[in-house]
């Protein structure tokens, strides 16, 4: 078998060239693609009446589009043709369907998400079990930020498929409740309890006023002077329960420097 050298190093620099194409073309195709969702962003967030949710969804299409362009580009530059590739896939539509289920399904979810609009950019939510503020929506996840800066990534399925609990839908209901009842002994240390905890409650940032300021003193024990002490706070819902933990913290600490304001049962 005689090999023609001349035809294999032809051949080799072809597809070498060929792939040096391909390399130079992909890095191309990221970076139009990564400047096509900065465009779209920025023409779009000039327009007043589009929401910014509709906005990223938009850029990411485009990306996709840039992205999906390039890829056909890379395959005719290695002589496969297109045509075929979709008769192809054509024929094999039920396996990749099933294959591509949950995406198909996450996709399809996130445009409906985009046209019914249950929520914007910025509203404070609970869905499939998880709180926290809406930062974007993409074709295939819904980002959350929690109180503490936890970033959640939810697929749009199970955004879709979930209730939806929107706290900033309507004037008033962005407001968390945060209330803590605890017993002491009645006198002047449960009254230095109760202004230290509302002292401390007035001096946080997360705390709105003048709800912060609530402390009472309610349900006289008989017999031996038990009262129950209530603390009570109205914040952000992304901040109630950092808001109430630092709470707990604090009525720990004031109650066990003093001993005496503890009822019997708790000594």
């Amino acid at each position: 078998m005689t090999i023609n050298f001349e035809t294999l190093w032809a051949s080799l620099l072809l597809y070498g060239l060929n792939a040096i194409y391909a390399g130079a073309l992909l890095a191309i195709g990221f970076y139009l693609s990564g400047a096509a969702d900065r465009i779209v962003t920025g023409a779009l967030s000039h327009a007043r009446r589009i929401d910014p949710l509709v906005s990223n969804f938009v850029a990411s299409l485009a990306r996709y589009a840039v992205l999906a362009v390039v890829g056909i580009a890379v395959l005719q530059l290695f002589g496969i043709q297109t045509a075929s590739l979709v008769a192809v896939l054509g024929a094999a539509s039920l396996a990749i369907g099933l294959a591509l289920q949950g995406t198909l399904t996450n996709l399809a979810a996130g445009v409906m998400l985009l046209l019914f609009r249950p929520f914007k950019i910025g509203d404070t939510v609970e869905v499939g079990g998880k709180a926290g503020t809406v930062t974007s929506l993409s074709l295939f996840m819904t980002e959350l930020k929690t109180g503490e800066n936890v970033q959640i990534l939810l697929p749009n399925g199970s955004v879709w498929g979930s209730a939806i609990i929107n706290k900033s839908t309507y004037p008033g209901a962005n407001a968390g409740k945060v209330e803590v009842s605890f017993p002491v002994r009645a006198g002047a240390e449960a009254q230095a309890i109760s202004r230290e905890l509302v002292a401390d409650l007035a001096a946080d940032s997360r705390v709105q006023a003048p709800q912060a300021k609530v402390s009472k003193v309610v349900n006289l024990a008989d017999g031996d002077g038990v009262v129950e002490l209530t603390v009570a706070a109205t914040t952000e819902p992304g901040d109630a329960d950092a808001v109430k933990s630092k709470l707990l913290e604090a009525i720990n600490t004031y109650v066990a420097a003093r001993p005496s304001a503890l009822p019997k049962a708790a000594t």
